[in-house]
Order: C-alpha cells, then sequence, then structure tokens
C-alpha cells in the first residue's frame, strides 16, 4: 500500500490516532495520542468521533504497518486531521515519525497533560 491513497467512510475510531476508513484501520502518522485508558485518552477519541466518526476522509498511506494498521496522513476536506487533534490539544506530535510536522501545533496545556510516548 507504499503511496497509496484511501478515499472512504470512518467507520469506527478506536482512539485519537487510530481510525478505521472503510473497514481498514489507519495510524496516524506523527500522532502521539494519549491512551483511552486515562480520562485524557478518552476526551480525544470522543474528539476524534466528533470530527470524522461517519464521514469521508482521504488517506495518503505510506506503505508501513504497525500492529494491524496501516501508516497514514488522513485528511477530511482538505485537512489533516492528525494535526487537527494536535491543535485543538488532544494529542502531540511524535517527532520521530512526522519529522516535526505537528510540533508548532502542540498546545501548552497538552503538553503539561500528556505525557510523550517514550518511541517519539
Amino acid at each position: 500500500m507504499a503511496g497509496r491513497v484511501l478515499k472512504g467512510r470512518v467507520t469506527k475510531v478506536r482512539d485519537v490516532d487510530t481510525i478505521v476508513v472503510a473497514g481498514t484501520p489507519i495510524r496516524l502518522n506523527g500522532v502521539d495520542g494519549p491512551e483511552t485508558s486515562t480520562r485524557v485518552g478518552r476526551d480525544a477519541k470522543f474528539f476524534m468521533e466528533r470530527l470524522v466518526g461517519g464521514r469521508i476522509v482521504t488517506c495518503e498511506l505510506n506503505g508501513e504497518r504497525t500492529y494491524d494498521r496501516w501508516v497514514g496522513v488522513c485528511f477530511l476536506n482538505g485537512e489533516d486531521i492528525g494535526g487537527i487533534a494536535v491543535k485543538e490539544g488532544h494529542a502531540l506530535d511524535c517527532n520521530r515519525y512526522s519529522g516535526g510536522r505537528y510540533r508548532e501545533l502542540e498546545t501548552r496545556a497538552a503538553r503539561s497533560k500528556m505525557r510523550r510516548a517514550s518511541y517519539c
């Protein structure tokens, strides 16, 4: 699926950084979201459900996989949904994978309430 574009309806939101598009699980590349075992993580998942649940998105997949998910950047009406989540304080930038794409979008509040994943 390297370089493949997938367009479809979001049928499930697993958490703020993993969505299911037309039956295909997608891990949002470079987005470090909190785990749903925490209140912050559940709030972030709810945010993403409101943002994209049932809507049509376009994902640019990079060909990588992590667990059962393809990795990519997804867009709603041309806007990067990972960037939206970071900008709205529901996730952090994972520089190791984003190359710093979302760094400037991080909020001070998000940095204070979320712990960055060690792999980032």
